[in-house]
């Protein structure tokens, strides 16, 4: 099975290029099948990693996350979504 983490964060005023670098620069302790980085108005980043897991692994907490930024860095607590892949589309 497929779960895929979301991590959103939202940058403190004038500070979107240093969260998203920073977000760029966590390394996790294991490598997903893929990930990807995403800016959004607002100084908003997302990163979306992607794991091959067991089917409980949406309610495990072992899957490697991104960590919380340093306060001073974000306007808000980082947001978290897992999902469970149910089909893909070609």
């Amino acid at each position: 099975m497929t779960v895929a983490l979301m991590w959103e964060a939202a940058a403190a005023a004038g500070r979107g290029a240093e969260l998203l670098e920073w977000a760029r620069r966590q390394e996790l302790a294991a490598r997903p099948l893929r990930r990807e980085t995403f800016r959004a108005p607002g100084d908003r980043v997302l990163v979306i990693t992607w794991w091959d897991a067991p089917e409980d692994a949406a309610e495990l907490p072992e899957l490697p996350e991104l960590p919380e930024p340093a306060d001073d860095l974000v306007r808000r607590a980082v947001h978290r979504w897992r999902f469970t892949s149910e089909s893909v589309e070609e």
